[in-house]
C-alpha cells in the first residue's frame, strides 16, 4: 500500500471556501416580505368590505333614539257661572214687554208673547185650556220669592234653590219664561203632578211649534228640580242666545 505523501493529503482535505450569492439572499428578502404584506391585506379586506357595505347598520348603532314628543295640551274649558245651579241673566226692558193676560199683570218679551197667544189659541181650539201663571219678574220680585219664602218655609239656600233662583239668577228676568197651568185642573199648578194633566201633554207635542221650550226636564244638570209647568221661548236670534249657557251646560252632560 502506497502512502500519500502528507502533504498531497493536506491538500486533498481541505474544503473549499464558497462565497455567499449576495443577489439570491435580496430576491428571496423581498419574496418573504411581499408574501407577508399580501397575508396581511387579506385578513383587513373582508372586515372593511363589511363595513363599506353595511353602512347603515352601523349608523343605527351610533345614532341615540329621538325622543318622544310631549302631549299638546288644548286650553282648559272656561268655567260657567253660575249660583247654586242657576245661570245668571239680565232683567228685560219694560218697554219690550207685552201683556198676555187681560188684566195685563203677566207680561212677556214681544216675540214670546205673541207666540204664547198663538199657542193658547189652538189649545184652546182642541179643548185644552193653557193658563199663563207667571212670566216677566223684577229683581225685586225674585228678591221676595227667593229670600222671603225661604224665610217663611224655613228652608236654607240650597233648599229653596231647587225650586226657586235667586235674583239676577232667574229666567223669568229675561221675559221669555212662563210657568203654564191646566185651566182644567188648578189643583196641578206649580206642581210637578201638572205633567199628568191634558195641558201638559198638548205642551209636550206641540210647543216647539211655536218655539217653547221645557227648561228644567227631570234629571237636567242644573241640578234644579224637575218643573213640567216652566217653559222658555227660543224663537228670535236674542232669546237663544240668552239661553245659550244653559243649553250648553245641558247638552255637553247629555254626552
Amino acid at each position: 500500500m502506497h502512502e500519500i505523501p502528507e502533504a498531497l493529503r493536506e491538500a486533498s482535505t481541505t474544503q473549499p471556501t464558497l462565497k455567499p450569492k449576495t443577489g439570491l439572499l435580496m430576491i428571496g428578502g423581498l419574496g418573504m416580505g411581499l408574501m407577508v404584506v399580501m397575508g396581511v391585506w387579506f385578513l383587513v379586506r373582508p372586515s372593511a368590505e363589511t363595513a363599506q357595505t353595511n353602512p347603515v347598520s352601523a349608523t343605527a348603532v351610533t345614532t341615540p333614539p329621538k325622543p318622544t314628543p310631549e302631549p299638546v295640551l288644548g286650553p282648559a274649558p272656561e268655567p260657567i257661572e253660575n249660583l247654586l245651579g242657576h245661570l245668571p241673566y239680565q232683567e228685560a226692558p219694560v218697554s219690550q214687554l207685552k201683556p198676555i193676560t187681560n188684566n195685563g199683570q203677566i207680561k212677556l218679551r214681544l216675540g214670546a208673547a205673541e207666540q204664547f197667544l198663538a199657542m193658547q189659541k189652538a189649545a184652546r181650539s182642541q179643548g185644552i185650556i193653557l193658563v199663563p201663571i207667571s212670566g216677566f219678574r223684577t229683581l225685586k220680585q225674585q228678591n221676595y220669592l227667593f229670600f222671603e219664602i225661604k224665610r217663611q218655609r224655613n228652608q236654607n239656600a240650597s233648599t229653596r234653590a231647587e225650586v226657586s233662583a235667586p235674583p239676577h239668577y232667574s229666567e223669568h228676568h229675561t221675559g221669555y219664561a212662563v210657568d203654564i197651568g191646566d185651566g182644567r185642573t188648578p189643583a196641578t199648578n206649580l206642581s210637578q203632578s201638572f205633567e199628568k194633566t191634558a195641558a201638559f201633554r198638548w205642551l209636550k207635542n206641540n210647543a216647539a211649534k211655536y218655539s217653547f221650550e221645557l227648561s228644567f226636564p227631570p234629571n237636567n244638570p242644573q241640578g234644579i228640580s224637575y218643573e213640567p209647568w216652566h217653559w222658555r221661548y227660543v224663537g228670535d236670534q236674542e232669546s237663544l242666545e240668552t239661553f245659550y249657557k244653559a243649553k250648553q251646560l245641558l247638552e255637553t252632560s247629555s254626552n
